[in-house]
C-alpha cells in the first residue's frame, strides 16, 4: 500500500496461487496475534506481510459477488490462519494480562503509539479538516476510555449476546486500517479478558466433546463475537473504502485521533480485586456461594500507587513497544504495491 486512495485500484501481476495462499497464511497468522495483543493492529501485520492491498480488495470483490480465485484464496487463508492463531493463543495471553497487568499495560500502551507514525505518515500534509478530526476523535476516544475506567473493569455486566457483538463489530472495525488495534479497543470496552477467556474455554470444551458447555460458549461468546466481526469487516471496510475516497483526509486524522485518545484510560498501575460478600457484583450482591465462581480474570481492577522500579520499568516498556511496532511497519514497506 502506497497512498490511502489507491486503496480500491486494482492490482496487477498477481502471484501463483500457492504462493498467495503462504503470503495470506503467513498475513492470517501474524493479524491473529496482533488482535490478542491491544497495541498492534491487524493491518499492520497484513501490510508487514506484504498482502494488506489484496485482503481489502478481496474484501471488495467478494461482498460484491465478484468470486475471482485470487481473492478468495487471499481471503480464506488469511481468515482461517487467523483464527488458528487466535483460539490457539486466548489462553496464555489472558493469563498474561489477568497476572501481569502492568506489565502487560506499559506494552500495549507503546505499542499502541507506535501506530500514530503510520497513520500520520498516510495523511500525510495536514489541513485544518484533519487537525479537526483529529481533536474530535481523541475528544470522543478519551470520554470511553475514562468511561470505562470508572466501571471498575469486572464489576459491570458485559457478556450480553448484544454487548459482544457490538464488541466484534468495533474490533474487526479498528483492525481494518493499518495502525489501529482492534485488541486494544475491545481492552478499552472491557470486554477483552472475557473474550479472550470464552475463545479459550470454547475451544477447550470442543476438544474435550463438551456439547453444553461448548453450546453455551457459543451462544455466548462465540456467534456473537463472530456475527460481529463479520459485519464489521464487510460494513466498515467497504465505509472506509468511500470516505478515504471522498474525505481522505478528514477521515484519516480522526482514526489518528482516537488511536492517540485510547492510550488515556490504559493507566499501567492497576490491579485486580476480589470482591467481598456483600459487594454488588455484575448487578448481583455477592454471597460466599457466588464468590467461589468469580475467577481472577471478572476482578474489578484498581488504580495502586507504583514503585519507583516500576514505573521505570513501566517506562522501558513503553519504549520497547513503541519501538517493535515501529520496526513491524517498516517491514512492510514497498511490498505488494496497488498500482493503477
Amino acid at each position: 500500500m502506497n497512498e490511502p486512495n489507491a486503496r480500491s485500484a486494482p492490482l496487477r501481476d498477481t502471484p501463483p496461487l500457492p504462493l498467495l495462499a503462504v503470503r495470506g497464511g503467513i498475513g492470517g497468522i501474524l493479524m491473529g496475534l496482533a488482535n490478542l495483543v491491544p497495541g498492534i493492529s491487524g493491518g499492520t501485520m497484513l501490510l508487514a506481510a506484504g498482502v494488506y492491498p489484496r485482503f481489502i480488495q478481496a474484501i471488495a470483490e467478494v461482498t460484491t459477488f465478484r468470486l475471482r480465485r485470487p481473492s478468495l484464496v487471499v481471503l480464506g487463508s488469511v481468515v482461517i490462519a487467523a483464527a488458528i492463531a487466535f483460539f490457539g493463543l486466548a489462553g496464555p495471553v489472558k493469563d498474561l494480562v489477568v497476572d501481569h497487568r502492568w506489565i502487560m499495560y506499559s506494552i500495549f500502551i507503546g505499542l499502541t503509539l507506535g501506530g500514530v507514525p503510520i497513520v500520520w505518515k498516510l495523511i500525510g500534509r495536514a489541513e485544518a479538516s484533519a487537525w479537526i478530526a483529529a481533536v474530535v476523535g481523541f475528544a470522543g476516544m478519551a470520554v470511553l476510555a475514562l468511561y470505562q475506567s470508572d466501571q471498575s473493569g469486572g464489576t459491570a455486566d458485559r457478556s450480553g449476546f448484544v454487548f459482544m457483538l457490538i464488541a466484534g463489530i468495533a474490533g474487526a472495525s479498528a483492525m481494518i486500517l493499518p495502525g489501529i488495534s482492534g485488541g486494544y479497543l475491545l481492552l478499552v470496552l472491557g470486554v477483552y479478558v472475557p473474550i479472550l477467556g470464552g475463545m479459550d474455554a470454547f475451544k477447550d470444551a470442543v476438544f474435550t466433546f463438551d456439547v453444553g458447555a461448548a453450546a453455551d460458549l457459543c451462544m455466548s461468546v462465540v456467534l456473537p463475537v463472530g456475527i460481529g466481526v463479520v459485519v464489521g469487516v464487510v460494513v466498515v471496510s467497504n465505509l472506509l473504502k468511500i470516505l478515504l475516497a471522498r474525505f481522505e483526509k478528514p477521515t484519516l486524522g480522526a482514526l489518528l485521533g482516537l488511536l492517540v485518545g485510547a492510550v488515556v484510560g490504559l493507566w499501567p498501575f492497576q490491579v485486580g480485586v476480589q470482591p467481598e460478600i456483600g459487594d454488588t457484583f455484575k448487578g448481583q450482591v455477592v454471597t460466599k456461594l457466588s464468590l467461589a465462581d468469580i475467577t481472577a480474570d471478572e476482578f474489578s481492577t484498581e488504580v495502586f500507587s507504583p514503585l519507583s522500579t516500576q514505573v521505570f520499568g513501566a517506562i522501558g516498556l513503553i519504549i520497547a513497544g513503541f519501538i517493535v511496532t515501529a520496526l513491524i511497519a517498516r517491514l512492510g514497506r514497498g511490498k505488494d504495491p496497488v498500482t493503477e
